[in-house]
């Protein structure tokens, strides 16, 4: 079923077999992300030809189908695959690049990204074509590492495509585990795709993973949908990493803490345990968004002991009007 939030596309046309999508590992991609021109503020068809040009001098460029196409810029032995959307690229990137790109500019890391034209979870038997060829012709065993990567209902798909590389590490941020409305009924988040098919190939998501060397789920358990299907997700190789009052763009969160490049590398490492994480989520002691949830969270339950020890904190660090006004009324009161 076709949200009727996006009617455009990626363009015609169907996944072309193309025989082994294998290339020698291309120095080259370190001088691509030094050249990679700006995207933003292109329209979609200019962005998807700039995106096409800039990609196939150095890797591939492939559609898949009508709403998905994946691009790929081999450089080393370890891979990233990250699922993304188009709307996401051009909210989160300052130059409109996948997201990747910015590991494979740090890190020499190859990069695949998968990239969808609207929420659709990937459901397509396009995007399923392209991971069926990539298993059978061994495509990730050429790579030491591999690390899948997606937030929200790409972080379902990073989870369910994973099948298609045993043994890989995933870091999935508030994944959904599947829309099958017999078991997600409490779910009413995404009522366009109540009817999409997740009980065929590559559909319930846990159980996709359990090939993986390891997954790591990043929510916050006070949003209600997110925490039940982090719950679903219970596996002996599944690491789940709480972020209490975050709320629910917590990809958007972890970017503007710079903290999602240290999760990656943690992931790659396999060393992303509770306690590293908790040192890397102490970004969220001057990190505005979290603060005003916090306070906010104080404010309900009337705990103004608590109220003026986390406005004192605060405005001793940083200019913050909400919170100088907030202890200025409880020196009043």
């Amino acid at each position: 079923m076709t949200s009727p939030h996006v009617r455009s596309s990626f363009g015609a046309g169907t996944m072309r077999a193309q025989g082994n999508v294998h290339f020698a590992k291309n120095d080259a991609a370190e001088d691509m992300m030094d050249m990679a021109p700006s995207l933003k503020g292109l329209d979609k068809t200019a962005w998807l030809s700039s995106l096409s040009g800039t990609v196939t001098a150095y890797g591939q460029f492939q559609r898949l189908g009508q709403r998905h196409i994946s691009v790929l810029v081999e450089k080393s032995n370890t891979l990233l695959v990250t699922f993304e959307t188009y709307a996401g690229i051009q909210t989160l990137s300052e130059t409109a690049h996948p997201l990747g790109w910015r590991m494979v500019e740090m890190n020499q890391w190859s990069h695949m990204a998968v990239i969808s034209d609207g929420d659709t979870w990937f459901r397509d038997p396009a995007v399923y074509a392209y991971f069926d060829h990539l298993a059978d012709t061994c495509f990730f065993d050429e790579f030491d590492q591999v690390v899948f990567y997606g937030a929200g209902p790409c972080g379902y798909a990073a989870a369910a495509f994973s099948v298609a590389a045993p043994g890989s590490r995933l870091l999935l941020v508030q994944p959904q585990a599947t829309l099958d409305t017999g078991m997600t009924e409490w779910d009413p988040r995404f009522p366009e795709l109540r009817r999409a098919d997740f009980r065929s190939r590559y559909g319930y998501a846990p159980d996709m993973i359990e090939a993986a060397d390891h997954a790591y789920i990043v929510y916050d358990p006070r949003q209600t949908e997110d925490a039940m299907h982090a719950a679903l997700f219970q596996r002996p190789n599944v690491t789940r990493l709480r972020m209490p009052m975050m709320g629910a763009s917590l990809q958007t969160d972890l970017l503007d803490m710079y903290m999602l490049e240290d999760m990656l590398d943690a992931t790659h490492d396999g060393t992303l345990s509770v306690p590293e994480f908790a040192f890397m989520a102490r970004a969220r002691r001057t990190h505005m968004h979290y603060l005003r949830r916090l306070l906010t969270r104080l404010e309900q339950e009337e705990r103004d002991d608590l109220i003026e020890i986390l406005c004192q904190w605060v405005t001793r660090r940083m200019p913050a009007p909400r919170f100088e006004q907030k202890l200025r009324s409880l020196h009043v009161s």
